[in-house]
This record gives structure tokens, C-alpha cells and sequence, in this order.
């Protein structure tokens, strides 16, 4: 008996130490992540600038699925269950969002092409018009995976299955293994099409790098690294697709709960911290923004 209490002793004071280190690092990036949200909102140039839309966009989809994974992974960690049908409407979202995060950097890799390889043309695809339908499409392409797995499961599970309770993730939703197996080829397709993307603006802004000189070579350089930066947060995002599976496969549950801990802070809060470094600190304009809002106004932007 006093081996059997130890070992639960041992295992809450495991989980509770596994809590605060993932709640710890979620406040940290949710503070960041508040502060530039008010510095986009408090400079209205931003507001006109279909890079800085985006990242806004980006933000506010890294928050949510900040809070809502958050929700659902102390859910895991403890093992407690919920009513399905408010596991549905959790789970809904986070799928959204999930996507929509790298489809949005995607198209921020696709605004870094035309900036630097169409300078011409700029202003008149990358406007804030062009911007919000822009956000509209990230986000009707984003649903697609979202409205197929759901629909396969609502078509393929019995009413009985709403009244259950249940530990709240997203492999409930894949019943048989056609789903699974139509899930993973949703993931790998989207995978093919944004490292094509990569890949070609990679290749053509590599091409005008070469070919600049003084000022534009410099433009095109940080550009450059501006898109390997967003490939390799892209790169995080979409093997975040990936977990569940590797999750799954896992069947000792001290085990699982180590993987499942170890993906979601290097597979979703890591590349959550990487688009602060890419717009936070790496440009200039917004990071000189960025010392005025942390300083509440004291620091005062050098003129241009």
C-alpha cells in the first residue's frame, strides 16, 4: 500500500510539475502575443500594410489555439472527461485555427515573393482589399480538412456516442481507420502544397538576391531570411498535424503523456514563439512600435 501511494504521489507531483512548466511558458507567450496585438492596433500604418494584416491575423489565431489547447491538454494530463457535445464545440475551433495558422503563413511567404520578385505590382495584390479577401480565403480553405473529418464522423456515429464522457481530443473523431486514413492524406496534401509554395518563392527571391545590389540586395536578403524563418515555423506547424498519430501509436500511458507533453511545447507552442521573433524583433519599424508600447509611451521612435 505504501508502494502504491508513492507511486501516485510520484505521478501527480510529475503531472503538476509538467503543468506549470507548459502554463508558465503559455503566459508568457500570451503577454507577448497581447502586447503586439496593441502595438498593431495602436499604429494605424500598420493597419494598411497586408504583411503586418497578416501577422495580426496570425496572432490572434496563435492566442486562441493557445487557450483552447491549453484547456484540453490539462484535460489529458489528468485525465478528466467532458460532455461530447461540449468536446464538439471545442475541438471545432481548434481545428480551424490549427490549420489556419499555417495557411495564413503561407500566404505571408506568398506577400515576401510579390514584395521583392513583383515591386510593381505590390500595392495593387498585396492592398487591404485584396488583404481581408485574402483572410476571407485563408479561412474557407483552412475549414475544408475541418468539414471533411467532421462530416465523416457525424455520418458514421451512432447518437449515443453525444451522451458519453469522455477525455477531450481530436483522435476521438476518427472512429475507423479509413478516417484516419483520410485525415492523414488531407494533412499530407496540404503539406505537398505549402512546401511547393516554399520551395518556389524560396527559389525566385534566392534569383533577385543574386542579381541586386547595395540597398535591394540588402531588402532581398532579409527577405530571404524572412522565408526561411516562416518555412521552418511552417515546417513545426505542419508536423503538428502529425502528433495525433505519433500519439496514438504510443500505448504505455506513462509514455503517452510524455509525448503528448513533449509535442505540445515543441510542435505547438514553439512555433508560436517564432513570429514574435520574425515581426517582433527582426523588423525595425514594428520592433521600434514594440519598445514604445513596452515602455508605455517613454521610448519615442526615431524619425525616418
Amino acid at each position: 500500500m505504501a508502494t502504491n501511494s508513492s507511486l501516485i504521489d510520484y505521478y501527480f507531483l510529475q503531472q503538476s510539475f509538467k503543468l506549470v512548466v507548459v502554463q508558465v511558458l503559455i503566459m508568457i507567450f500570451l503577454c507577448i502575443n497581447l502586447l503586439l496585438i496593441i502595438t498593431f492596433l495602436k499604429k494605424k500604418c500598420f493597419h494598411e500594410s497586408a504583411r503586418y494584416i497578416l501577422f495580426a491575423v496570425t496572432l490572434l489565431s496563435d492566442s486562441f489555439i493557445l487557450f483552447l489547447t491549453d484547456f484540453l491538454f490539462i484535460l489529458a494530463l489528468f485525465n478528466f472527461t467532458i460532455h461530447m457535445w461540449l468536446c464538439i464545440i471545442i475541438i471545432i475551433p481548434v481545428y480551424l485555427y490549427i490549420t489556419v495558422t499555417p495557411v495564413t503563413l503561407t500566404a505571408m511567404i506568398l506577400e515576401r515573393y510579390v514584395a521583392i520578385c513583383m515591386p510593381l505590382r505590390h500595392a495593387e495584390l498585396c492592398s487591404t482589399r485584396s488583404t481581408v479577401r485574402c483572410i476571407l480565403m485563408i479561412h474557407c480553405l483552412s475549414s475544408i480538412p475541418c468539414i471533411v473529418v467532421f462530416s465523416t464522423f457525424f455520418a458514421s456515429t451512432s447518437s449515443s456516442f453525444y451522451h458519453q464522457y469522455q477525455v477531450c481530443s481530436v483522435e476521438i473523431f476518427t472512429v475507423d481507420i479509413w478516417q484516419i486514413q483520410l485525415r492523414t492524406a488531407i494533412s499530407q496534401i496540404l503539406f505537398l502544397l505549402m512546401f511547393v509554395i516554399i520551395v518556389f518563392s524560396y527559389v525566385k527571391i534566392l534569383k533577385v538576391a543574386k542579381a541586386a545590389s547595395g540597398e535591394n540586395k540588402k531588402l532581398t536578403t532579409k527577405g530571404l531570411k524572412t522565408v526561411v524563418l516562416h518555412g521552418f515555423q511552417l515546417l513545426l506547424c505542419l508536423i503538428q498535424l502529425w502528433c495525433p498519430f505519433i500519439e496514438a501509436a504510443v500505448f504505455n500511458f506513462s509514455y503517452f503523456l510524455n509525448v503528448r507533453t513533449f509535442n505540445y511545447i515543441v510542435f505547438y507552442l514553439a512555433p508560436r514563439c517564432l513570429s514574435p521573433l520574425i515581426y517582433g524583433l527582426r523588423d525595425e519599424c514594428f520592433f521600434n512600435a514594440l519598445k514604445n508600447s513596452a515602455s508605455c509611451g517613454l521610448y519615442k521612435e526615431q524619425p525616418r
